[in-house]
């Protein structure tokens, strides 16, 4: 095998490994309500979890609703959280249809307004971010606040290695993938474990693709927060672009805010793409920002005696 396709294959499984710690490392605080909403042809898990203000978690790349079961608690604190399983993913089947960033947020927006939801908070990691990203395109009305985590606007924001390992994957990594945590996490809750082939190779099309969304950032009217680690998979350059085509990072904030930016940027210190979608790090950065609060002062207002 190449040594780049042997770099993919562990880049994956690194990922998944981070899946099982994270689903075992979870005790229960409660029972969620889960069942299937249909949209378009595809049968789509959810979890509804937690009361308070709605808020929708899209989870990453061959992973699912899982992979936030550490951070879980501290959302459901004070808020309702739906998390939903994206196509092909976990408990979701795979289907006949190609993974399409466009077309899976057509399907969340049906999902969403099965279940009564009209208006809700948004975050999405890496692939989800994706998802997320689109719907507040695609269904602005539908999204009060987003926040991207590890989530850029074109293909090419990635590191130029990262992009080529990406390229690699397909249908034949399967059978080396099968020793992996990555697949026992998969085969234990997949509707069909024999689709994992085709999954691999799906979202192998998607990562081939090459996409632009810069023109439609701009068309993000809601608040929208940008999060990031400092060692993630996407370039330093690629991130504070994103930024200013959101309108931050375009001049000083002034003394007291008064010309600052309603959009957010963080990167979060000692974090990688593999593990910020679990950290508390990520719920200490993003929760005030979808709560639509800040804890932050101006400098008249701490100085007033």
């Amino acid at each position: 095998m190449k040594s780049s396709s042997l770099k993919t294959l562990r880049a994956f499984a690194a990922l998944a490994a981070l899946t099982i710690v994270t689903f075992s490392a979870q005790a229960q605080t409660g029972a969620a309500r889960t069942g299937y909403a249909k949209a378009n042809g595809i049968s789509y898990y959810y979890e509804i979890s937690g009361k308070g203000e709605p808020l929708l978690l899209l989870h990453g790349g061959l992973g699912s609703t899982d992979m936030f079961k550490p951070i879980m608690p501290a959302f459901t604190e004070h808020r309702q959280v739906i998390a939903v399983d994206l196509l092909g993913h976990g408990r979701t089947e795979l289907g006949s249809r190609k993974i399409n960033l466009p077309e899976i947020a057509a399907d969340i927006a049906l999902v969403l307004k099965q279940l009564g939801y009209k208006n809700l908070d948004v975050m999405g990691y890496s692939f989800g971010g994706g998802v997320a990203f689109r719907l507040a395109v695609q269904h602005p009305e539908m999204v009060r606040r987003l926040a991207l985590v590890s989530a850029g606007f074109a293909s090419e924001g990635f590191y130029a290695e990262m992009r080529e390992q990406q390229k690699q994957m397909n249908a034949g990594f399967a059978e080396q993938m099968k020793q992996t945590p990555m697949y026992t996490a998969y085969a234990a809750v997949a509707p069909k474990p024999d689709d994992f082939p085709r999954l691999l190779q799906a979202m192998g099309d998607l990562m081939r693709e090459q996409y632009d969304y810069s023109a439609d950032v701009k068309k993000l009217a809601m608040p929208t927060m940008l999060i990031f680690g400092d060692s993630d998979m996407y370039r330093p350059e690629h991130i504070v672009e994103f930024y200013k085509l959101l309108g931050g990072g375009l001049r000083d904030a002034g003394w007291n805010r008064e010309t600052m930016s309603k959009n957010r940027l963080a990167i979060i210190p000692d974090q990688t793409h593999y593990d910020i979608f679990f950290s508390p790090k990520l719920v200490a950065t993003a929760l005030p920002f979808l709560d639509g609060v800040s804890g932050s002062k101006s400098w008249a207002e701490v100085s007033q005696p």
